[in-house]
C-alpha cells in the first residue's frame, strides 16, 4: 500500500519548521504532513505569560513549550553562529558545512523580519573581555550572536508560518502515541486512534516530547546514548553588573572548571535587562530567562543560567528522569520556583519573605517563592555554583552580593542521541532525526540546520 505522505514532520519547533520550509522549497510537489501536539503560532497563551494566573497550572500541553516554533517561540531568541555550543552537528557533519547551514537559516529568519545586528566576540574590546576573563580562568567562548528579542521572534515565526500553511498540512492539537516500520515506511498512531502512513519521517519532537521519543526509539530498537543533564540555578542582579560585558558580547558564554570538584560550570542563556520566567517541562516547574529587544519592555535586571555539567556512567542510564526528580525538588518546597538571596544562601540561612522584602534586587519572577536552595540541590552542584559565583565576582564586581538572587531549579536536559548518519538518518532508512529533542542539537541555530540538513537529503532520495 502506498504511503498516505510522503513525509511526515513529527514536530513544529524550529527544527520541524526549518524541514518544512526546505521540502515545499525544494520539492514543492511533495505530500507533507506536520504533526504537534500544541496549536498554532496564534492560539499559543500561557496562562502565567497572560497575567491570568500567577502559579503553573499545569495545562494538559504546555503552550509554552508546544506548538508551532516550539519551546524557542517563547524564548528571547538568540541565534549563535558556532559550532562551540548550541547542539553537536560537527559530530555528523563538517564545521563549515554546520555554519553554511546556520548561515541559511539566518538567512529565512532575515527574509521574514530577523534583524541583521550581530554582536561579535572578535572585536577589540571582545578580546580584551576574554584577556581578562582568562587571567582568573574563565574562558570565553567565540560566537556571534543575534538577539531577535521574544517579541520579535514570535513576529518571525508568524510569519514563516503564513508562508509555510497553504505549502504543506499541518495538524496541531495531535499527539502521536506510537511510531512503528510498516509498508516500506513508517505508520503513526494518534491518540484519537488514527494511523497515518508515510515513506520518510522527520523525527523533531522538541523538548517537550524529548522523553516519549526515547521510549519510542527503545521499541524500534534504536540503540540510544544518554548520560547527561545540567543543574543549576538562574542568578538575577542589577544589569550594571554586567554592563561592560553584554554592551560587547551580549550572550557571554563563560566556562569555568571548580577548584574543589574540577567539575565544569558554565553560563547560559545571559538576558540582560530581562525577566526571569517559570516553564513547565512535562509537570515539572523549572526556572528560564526572557529578554526583549524592545526598551520598554525591559527590566532592570540581568538573569543569566549557572549549569554545572553532569555525565553519568553505567549502570545509570537516565539523566533525564534524575534531572526531573532534582526539579521536583523546589517544586515540593516552594510549590514552583523557588528564590534565595546569595548572602543567605552562603550563611546558611533560609530566605523568607520578611529578608526578601529588605533586598535591593527585586525579583522580576514574582511568583518565586523564597526558601532554600540547598534543600533542593545537591551539594556538590551547589558547592560548584558558589565557587563560580566568587570568581565571576572577580571580572563582574558585583556578582557575589549579598542581594543576588538565585532562582531554582534550572534544568537543561539532554535528550537521547542516536547514532546517525551525515545525513542525520538513523539505523532504519528513511527516518530521520532533528532538533532539541532527538539529542542531536541545543539551540535555535543549529536546530533549523538540522531540519534543513533532513530535509535535504530526503528530496535528494526523492530525486
Amino acid at each position: 500500500m502506498s504511503p498516505n505522505y510522503d513525509v511526515v514532520i513529527l514536530g513544529c519547533g524550529e527544527a520541524g519548521i526549518f524541514a518544512a520550509y526546505e521540502l515545499t522549497h525544494l520539492h514543492p510537489g511533495l505530500k507533507v504532513l506536520a504533526l504537534d501536539q500544541g496549536q498554532d503560532i496564534y492560539h499559543r497563551s500561557c496562562p502565567i505569560v497572560a497575567g491570568k494566573v500567577k502559579e503553573c497550572i499545569h495545562c494538559p500541553v504546555c503552550h509554552t513549550m508546544c506548538g508551532f516554533g516550539g519551546a524557542g517561540a517563547f524564548s528571547d531568541g538568540k541565534f549563535n553562529f558556532t559550532t562551540q555550543f548550541g547542539g553537536w552537528l560537527t559530530d555528523f557533519i563538517e564545521p563549515k558545512e554546520v555554519m553554511d547551514l546556520i548561515d541559511y537559516v539566518d538567512s529565512i529568519n532575515v527574509a521574514h523580519g530577523a534583524t541583521t545586528q550581530c554582536f561579535s566576540t572578535a572585536t577589540p574590546e571582545a578580546k580584551a573581555l576574554e584577556r581578562r576573563a582568562l587571567a582568573y580562568d574563565l574562558h570565553l567562548l567565540q560566537a556571534r550572536c543575534k538577539h531577535l528579542g521574544t517579541e520579535n521572534n514570535l513576529r518571525i515565526l508568524t510569519n514563516i508560518y503564513e508562508g509555510l500553511r497553504d505549502k504543506l498540512e499541518f495538524r496541531f492539537n495531535t499527539e502521536v502515541t506510537h511510531i512503528a516500520q510498516a509498508d516500506g515506511g513508517y505508520r503513526l498512531t494518534t491518540a484519537s486512534g488514527e494511523e497515518i502512513s508515510c515513506r520518510y519521517l522527520i523525527a523533531a519532537p522538541g523538548r517537550s516530547g524529548a522523553e516519549w521519543f526515547s521510549n519510542q526509539c527503545k521499541e524500534l530498537g534504536l540503540e540510544l546514548l544518554n548520560n547527561q543533564v545540567d543543574i543549576g540555578v538562574r542568578v538575577e542582579l542589577p544589569a550594571s553588573v554586567f554592563e561592560h560585558i553584554t554592551d560587547v558580547v551580549y550572550e557571554s558564554k563563560l566556562v569555568y572548571r571548580t577548584k574543589q570538584y574540577g567539575d565544569q560550570v558554565r553560563t547560559f542563556c545571559m538576558n540582560p535587562y530581562g525577566h526571569v520566567v517559570a516553564e513547565n517541562v512535562e509537570g515539572i516547574n523549572t526556572v528560564n530567562g526572557h529578554s526583549y529587544a524592545d526598551p520598554a519592555l525591559r527590566s532592570e535586571n540581568t538573569n543569566f543560567a549557572l549549569l554545572v555539567s553532569n555525565r553519568f556512567t553505567k549502570p545509570f542510564n537516565e539523566p533525564y528522569r534524575y534531572g526531573k526528580h532534582v526539579a521536583s525538588l523546589s517544586n515540593m518546597l516552594a510549590g514552583g520556583v523557588l528564590v534565595q538571596r546569595f548572602g543567605d544562601l552562603v550563611g546558611g540561612r533560609r530566605t523568607n519573605e520578611h529578608r526578601m522584602s529588605k533586598s535591593f534586587v527585586r525579583p522580576t519572577l514574582t511568583a518565586a517563592v523564597p526558601g532554600d536552595l540547598s534543600l533542593t540541590l545537591p551539594k556538590r552542584q551547589l558547592d560548584n555554583i558558589i565557587e563560580m559565583i566568587y570568581q565571576l565576582d572577580k571580572i563582574a564586581p558585583g556578582t557575589a552580593n549579598y542581594d543576588t538572587l538565585l532562582y531554582g531549579a534550572e534544568v537543561k536536559f539532554y535528550s537521547a542521541r542516536l547514532q546517525l548518519s551525515a545525513e542525520l538518518e538513523t539505523a532504519l532508512p528513511g527516518f530521520f532525526a532533528a532538533g532539541d529533542g532527538a539529542g542531536v542539537t541545543r539551540g535555535l541555530a543549529q536546530a533549523g540546520a538540522s531540519g534543513v540538513q533532513a530535509a535535504r537529503a530526503v528530496v535528494r532520495r526523492m530525486g
